[in-house]
């Protein structure tokens, strides 16, 4: 044996990481979209013109806003910002999505970007024109016109539960690549 020292590197382990899951986001993002898309369609053709209606006993009222803005009434003036936002948006989540590894993350952020892509298809084909079109929003819960909680479509919902599922990801130590946050410091 000689006592040279040896030149073979020493390797850490290699790290199991669970698959891909870039699929979810192709499949659940699709749904959430066709579903916002059909629900602002139905509830154009049934509503247009027409006074809120109370569904569920006054739960929620179905009624038509065209909305120029941000939730709550926000940025008004500033469509084509928001635009470019959610178009940022939509290419953020398309960059990530070869390397999801959790599942939480796919599902999080496929809801975020139906809910943006079904957005941003208002805010460039609905009046009064492209980067500057109006959002349809219908759903009210319990009051009409706004007056309890601001009024909003399926988009909207799935980027606030999206979003919450995705700071959900993040206190629990998750990140977007299935690793626990911990062990990549």
């Amino acid at each position: 044996m000689s006592d040279e020292p040896s030149t073979e590197i020493e390797r850490p382990p290699t790290e199991i990481l669970p698959p891909r899951r870039a699929w979810l986001v192709l499949i659940v993002a699709p749904i959430v979209l066709v579903a916002d898309l059909v629900t602002k369609q139905l509830t154009l053709s049934a509503l247009e013109g027409e006074a809120p209606v109370r569904v569920l006993g006054g739960l929620f009222y179905l009624q038509i806003v065209r909305n120029p803005g941000a939730a709550f009434g926000m940025a008004t003036g500033m469509t084509w910002v928001l635009t470019l936002i959610a178009l940022a948006v939509v290419i953020g989540i398309i960059w990530v999505m070869p390397k999801l590894r959790s599942t939480g993350w796919a599902i999080g952020l496929s809801l975020v970007l139906a809910g943006a892509i079904g957005n941003l298809l208002d805010r460039f084909f609905r009046a009064p024109g492209a980067m500057h079109g109006h959002v349809v929003d219908f759903l009210s819960p319990f009051a009409p016109n706004g007056e309890v909680f601001p009024v909003f479509n399926v988009a909207d919902s799935a980027i606030v539960c999206g979003g919450a599922l995705i700071v959900l990801m993040a206190l629990l130590g998750r990140d977007y690549d299935g690793r626990r946050t911990a062990e990549k410091k």
